[in-house]
């Protein structure tokens, strides 16, 4: 079982690191929330973040701020995206952590 690294817990944000075909990282810092020893964060489907997931399961997680600036080790971790019956569970979860994620953008 994969463990998410101590540097990780009680942090605010992550910086996610996903891959273009090219091999190029895009960096982007996400809410995300952690279960069962893993990390889960939601995204749009048709976003550049998933379809780089699709393309390359590889990712890179480091601690970072709001705005990005990594704050601490990276680690390599695989990403998967979940089916939408799952998606609930994870909904929760991060609307439990970020009280911004419960307020409805019109």
């Amino acid at each position: 079982m994969a463990v998410v690294p101590a540097e990780i817990h009680g942090q605010r944000y992550i910086s996610l690191a996903t891959f273009r075909k090219s091999g190029g990282a895009i960096y982007t810092p996400i809410w995300f929330a952690e279960h069962d020893n893993k990390l889960y964060f939601m995204t749009n489907g048709k976003s550049g973040k998933c379809k780089r997931i699709r393309n390359h399961p590889q990712v890179k997680i480091a601690p970072c701020t709001i705005r990005g600036k990594i704050t601490g080790p990276e680690f390599p971790a695989t990403a998967r995206i979940l089916p939408p019956e799952e998606s609930a569970r994870v909904r929760h979860a991060i609307n439990a952590k970020y009280w911004l994620a419960r307020v409805p953008f019109l």
